[in-house]
């Protein structure tokens, strides 16, 4: 039986945060949001971990995180850069922005050998997602469909009240299977409503309330990585012609094109806990707040690691 693997993304740029939010502290320790995750997922089960970072911000994030991390769990590096492409591809004149979420689980190519899990550096999940992931992928095998899994989260916990996000809204099936995932960019809370546009704000549309949305929280087998790889050039090829500073190769576009070719299941993992997230600098505070919260909760201990390094 493999043992699952986590995969956390941390080479976002934080653009809209204005700065490196993944190595910013939430916790009165000085602990950042990806310690409470690790924490959750060493309680769960998980034993290796994969962080996709940039090479600009690895010093900092060694320093801080991976080296502590590699006395608890097995931890290796992939490095996600805009100039990862395939043969025969450069980097359009004028990008900088990485290529999205399916590209960086693509740089982990060669470093993953077993189930695996994928959450973001700069997200909460709460240590009920992670248990549900791993017993699922301790599990679950590939049989005539690729077996996949998400955590999926009520889309009204998952919003900012300072700007916009950017969500997974999924549709869901009877015996909670998904059966389509819409990624989008710009939703927002407007007027006791939660709203999204696709055209900068021309036009809006509603998003029922109660939606399920998909904060990153997946579930796959090692057929993933095979799936994005061949996908990427057909991406690029479109991108270079329609946006090729801004477009984003999006992991739940990839899952979605293997619902509809029948090729994949996703079984979606409801989680009771609350999702939080820092978005936006003023979103801090909620998180900061939620942390100390749950300390007094009993729920995580007054040093995490204390015993562990």
């Amino acid at each position: 039986m493999k043992e699952p693997v986590l995969v956390v993304m941390a080479a976002g740029m934080g653009s809209r945060y204005g700065g490196p939010k993944q190595i910013d502290p939430v916790g009165d320790n000085g602990e950042i949001i990806i310690d409470f995750s690790l924490f959750d997922a060493v309680k769960a089960g998980f034993k290796k971990a994969v962080f996709i970072i940039k090479k600009s911000i690895e010093a900092d994030f060694k320093e801080i995180i991976g080296d502590r991390m590699s006395k608890i769990m097995d931890v290796k590096y992939a490095y996600q850069e805009v100039d990862v492409l395939p043969e025969g591809y450069r980097v359009p004149e004028g990008r900088i922005k990485p290529w999205g979420t399916a590209h960086a689980i693509l740089c982990c190519k060669g470093l993953i050998d077993a189930p695996f899990a994928v959450i973001n550096a700069d997200d909460y999940y709460g240590r009920d997602a992670f248990s549900l992931m791993y017993n699922f992928l301790l599990y679950s095998r590939d049989d005539e469909y690729y077996r996949y899994a998400m955590v999926g989260y009520t889309l009204e916990n998952t919003l900012t009240d300072y700007g916009h996000v950017a969500r997974g809204v999924c549709v869901t099936s009877p015996d909670g299977f998904l059966t389509d995932i819409h990624e989008r960019t710009h939703i927002e809370k407007r007027g006791g409503l939660t709203q999204y546009t696709e055209d900068d704000g021309k036009t809006w549309v509603t998003i029922p309330e109660g939606s399920t949305v998909s904060m990153n929280l997946w579930g796959f087998s090692e057929s993933i990585l095979e799936e994005i790889d061949a996908r990427f050039p057909v991406f690029l090829d479109r991108a270079y012609k329609e946006d090729p500073k801004k477009a984003e190769f999006f992991l739940p576009s990839v899952v979605n094109e293997l619902l509809v070719g029948k090729k994949a299941t996703v079984k979606v993992l409801n989680s009771l806990d609350k999702w939080y997230g820092v978005t936006y600098r003023e979103d801090k505070p909620v998180v900061v707040e939620a942390i100390r919260k749950m300390r007094r909760q009993g729920i995580y201990p007054a040093k995490l690691w204390e015993g562990r390094e």
